[in-house]
């Protein structure tokens, strides 16, 4: 299978892998006051907590790229419960973890790309071993992320949204 690349149309550059995009922190973050954050938001790599009662990890949305072998990853945030948080704290750093969960969760983030909002999604976070980041499976439902997937997308579309995200366009 032949590597991944395009030229873009917005900056004429040709591009050579699969592109992933994430977010630093959830959504919600933007919800506390900026400058409230350092005293009520504990941010880290994986994990954030907020006001000491609301858990999220970090994880990944892999969308098939019909004809390619690595997929498309959106990198974002899932809130969890306490319990599950926890969990997950205790196992994170530990080679072998994939036997853990998978721990139900709300989609903490949103993508410019889609029409709708992708907040408040349902989801199952699957624990990865090796220290990857977690699997984010999205609940099978008609929005357009969750479709994208369990059916996967083309080059044409990736195309479409690296130029949406990286330069604005739609």
């Amino acid at each position: 299978m032949s590597e991944f690349e395009f030229k873009c149309s917005c900056c004429g550059e040709t591009h050579k892998g699969i592109p992933t995009f994430g977010a630093n922190y959830p959504i919600t973050v933007l919800q506390i006051p900026e400058e409230e954050r350092d005293e009520r938001v504990d941010l880290g790599s994986d994990d954030c907590v907020i006001d000491g009662k609301d858990f999220y990890i970090r994880g990944c949305i892999e969308i098939p790229v019909q004809g390619y072998d690595d997929p498309f990853v959106w990198g974002t945030w899932v809130s969890l419960s306490e319990e599950s948080f926890l969990k997950f704290i205790e196992y994170f750093s530990q080679e072998k973890r994939s036997h853990i969960g998978p721990f139900f969760g709300w989609h903490c983030g949103d993508f410019k790309v889609y029409d709708v909002s992708c907040v408040n999604l349902k989801t199952k976070v699957h624990l990865r071993d090796n220290g990857i980041r977690p699997y984010i499976e999205l609940e099978p439902t008609d929005h357009p992320i969750s479709v994208d997937q369990r059916e996967g997308i083309t080059k044409e579309r990736l195309v479409e949204i690296y130029e949406a995200m990286m330069h604005g366009s739609q």
